[in-house]
């Protein structure tokens, strides 16, 4: 079955950035499961996995324009501690995750730590950045009508809904 819209797939993946590796699934020791189509992926990432079956190794290079976008200068929110988890350990240059009013979380780069406020750059950390992924495609299968439902995918043994 070949990999597309509305098909379960699980990988493995290493992600590179400069030649440093940044993430890879198999540190988790878990593949990822995604389910095509419902952006769970960026755009570049799925668009090198349509058509892959089980078994097939790939490595795609993502532009910034199809992973996290350009970096947009003077992107920058100054907001106020209690948006983030663990404020009191926050420091400049972290990585963090903003809670957002209307829900949902999104990934800023610290900049300045207040006494009740936290400057951050609201470009995703991967703005800018060619983006090299080693994958390995273990499964590929029909989604679930639970998971169309849900939007998302269901490995083997999760029962979190």
């Amino acid at each position: 079955m070949k990999a597309g819209k509305d098909k379960v797939v699980s990988l493995h993946y290493t992600l590179s950035v400069d030649g440093e590796k940044v993430e890879s699934s198999h540190d988790h020791g878990e593949p990822l499961w995604v389910l095509l189509g419902h952006g769970q992926l960026i755009p570049g990432l799925e668009k090198a996995l349509e058509g892959r079956e089980a078994g097939e190794s790939l490595q795609a290079r993502i532009a910034p324009a199809d992973g996290y976008g350009e970096r947009q200068e003077g992107l920058t929110q100054r907001v106020p501690k209690k948006y983030f988890q663990q404020a009191a350990k926050l420091k400049p240059g972290m990585t963090a995750v903003l809670a957002l009013k209307q829900g949902g979380h999104r990934a800023v780069v610290v900049q300045k730590v207040g006494m009740t406020t936290v400057d951050v750059d609201l470009n995703h950390p991967m703005a800018g950045k060619t983006l090299n992924f080693d994958v390995t495609v273990n499964e590929v299968r029909e989604a679930s009508e639970e998971e169309l439902q849900h939007g998302h995918a269901h490995p083997p043994g999760d029962a979190a809904h």
